[in-house]
């Protein structure tokens, strides 16, 4: 990317007009009132400023803590006598647990490396991630060691922490001092392998606690709110690096509680809300949806849930929906989109808070992300020559920030492909409006050019999502000998509901651009989807390929 005035003058105007949109409506700043600590420090803290307050809690126990900094001390004690030193790698393989925060703390607490392990993995995957982050020590679950003893014997991994040896490890005498350089390799996050096999992300904890910092002071809350921290309830897997932010850290630095969950259930999220104060939560618009049509909804008290965040990953978030959240549960529980992110930058990256007044973040041009948190830019240039584009324009959205990732973990040529003059490359399709907000419109590689004009997918899904009938799209592109490419669409359809796929066709084409219109629209019962509940669109892809009626 060129650098020097244009840049400069660019940035200078963009952050102007962020600063001006803030006004009223976000903090203009990410500072923590206890300065720079770690994050087992921050744990510290608040073990000795609120000892017996919950930091956690699971379906099995509550962790005040003091329960929390010692169990993660006394690990962090029993893994340095078992050979664990700075900058070493430790597997993490668990579910969402007790466990797996403990084993969180403790591998920081060394000034060891976290690598959080998808418990859902099979052999083949296993294999890869321990191979690559080769770590030597794995803490996991006897339910796991089946597939982990199938791939141990081609990995580095030489010991081995489940469930018979966690009474020994959290007798073992307290590991005292706290590791306390921020800008160490703290974790390697897997990024998802869409792009082939995933890479590890390296992050620092001057990531996570900025990130966390930026979710506390995202929120403007009363004093009441600021001094009791956040309390979240968080179902999402805390391996995956959004789980790890509201279920883990955004919680422990504020001095919150994270209440746990193993999976989601829409019956536990309302009893934990209403039992333990919860005031956020992310879920997809599914979630919520299943919140509202749960039979005993009246019961439960959620008035402390101020800040419910949902992510439009199939259904997406609308007007019609958020009004109906507030009728049910209050007018001081308002329903947005979380934010935008990625592993690499840890996934907090924007804030869409105060831009709900009218349903301005709903019916602005899909997707609307928010302004950038404090301290982190973003730019959207041009993919070729990486010159900044006016405002309004779309192309590739460029970040950096304090919690942009350090390189990708022993793969030197995809991070000289991606941070470029200290700027990440996302690969994504944006523009930047009036207020310098961002807008998300999908991925580079899944831009659709028909006749040399760009049709972003989901532009397209956001247009079908609105006709009465439809409950999700996914739309993916199919070659086509005339136009080089065309949209063809998938669409989940609300129960009963006789809409078909050529009528569906037919409302589109009164409702968006020619071009824009699917070539085919075919109703299909499910979507498919990845763990983490994205649309798995290179399957699609494929069948579109396959079943698409001939020109």
């Amino acid at each position: 990317m060129s650098t020097g005035i244009a840049i400069d003058a660019y940035l200078s105007d963009l952050r102007a007009r962020q600063a001006k949109a803030r006004q009223g409506r976000q903090p203009s700043g990410t500072a923590h009132e206890a300065g720079e600590l770690t994050v087992p420090a921050h744990v510290a803290r608040w073990a000795s400023l609120h000892p017996d307050r919950p930091a956690l809690v699971t379906a099995d126990e509550t962790l005040s803590y003091r329960q929390l900094d010692d169990r993660a001390a006394r690990l962090a004690g029993w893994l340095a006598a078992h050979g664990v030193a700075p900058g070493d790698r430790v597997g993490v393989f668990l579910p969402n647990g007790a466990r797996f925060v403990v084993a969180f703390l403790a591998v920081l607490r060394l000034g060891a490396v976290h690598v959080p392990v998808n418990p859902m993995f099979r052999a083949a995957e296993l294999r890869h991630e321990l191979n690559d982050a080769a770590p030597e020590l794995v803490i996991t679950a006897a339910a796991l060691l089946p597939v982990l003893d199938e791939v141990r014997d081609d990995t580095p991994v030489r010991a081995v922490l489940a469930d018979a040896d966690w009474p020994t490890a959290l007798a073992h005498p307290r590991h005292e001092p706290i590791a306390d350089d921020l800008d160490a390799l703290a974790a390697l996050n897997y990024t998802g392998g869409t792009t082939g096999l995933p890479k590890g992300c390296e992050h620092t904890q001057r990531h996570m606690v900025y990130t966390a910092t930026a979710i506390d002071n995202g929120r403007m809350p009363d004093a009441d709110a600021r001094t009791n921290g956040i309390v979240s309830v968080c179902y999402l897997p805390i391996f995956w690096i959004a789980g790890e932010n509201l279920g883990v850290l955004a919680p422990l630095v504020s001095g919150g509680t994270s209440v746990l969950l193993a999976r989601w259930d829409a019956g536990e999220v309302l009893r934990a809300v209403a039992t333990h104060g919860v005031t956020t939560m992310a879920g997809t618009v599914e979630n919520y949806l299943e919140i509202l049509e749960h039979p005993e909804l009246d019961r439960y008290d959620l008035s402390t849930l101020t800040t419910p965040l949902t992510v439009s990953f199939i259904r997406k978030l609308t007007p019609a929906l958020r009004a109906r959240w507030k009728a049910a549960v209050g007018e001081h529980s308002v329903l947005r989109e979380a934010s935008y992110g990625m592993t690499e930058t840890h996934t907090s990256d924007t804030n869409t808070l105060g831009f709900q007044d009218g349903d301005q973040d709903l019916l602005s041009d899909p997707v609307f992300c928010g302004l950038p948190v404090p301290g982190t830019d973003f730019m959207v240039v041009d993919f070729a020559t990486g010159a900044p584009l006016p405002l309004g324009e779309r192309g590739e959205i460029v970040v950096r920030g304090p919690s942009v990732l350090t390189r990708y973990w022993r793969a030197p040529e995809a991070t000289a492909g991606a941070l470029r003059d200290g700027w990440l490359h996302t690969g994504d399709i944006g523009a930047l409006d009036e207020e310098g907000a961002l807008h998300y419109l999908g991925r580079d590689k899944d831009m659709i050019k028909v006749k040399g004009m760009s049709v972003f997918p989901t532009e397209v899904e956001t247009l079908l999502a609105q006709h009465p009938d439809v409950l999700a799209a996914a739309v993916v592109a199919v070659p086509d000998p005339e136009r080089g490419e065309r949209p063809y669409a998938f669409v989940r359809t609300v129960p009963a509901s006789t809409l078909t796929g050529e009528a569906l066709r037919e409302w589109a084409a009164a409702t968006m651009a020619t071009y824009k219109v699917p070539y085919v629209v075919e109703v299909v019962d499910d979507l498919p989807l990845t763990p983490t509940g994205k649309i798995r669109k290179t399957e699609l892809t494929v069948r579109a390929s396959r079943t698409r009626p001939a020109p």
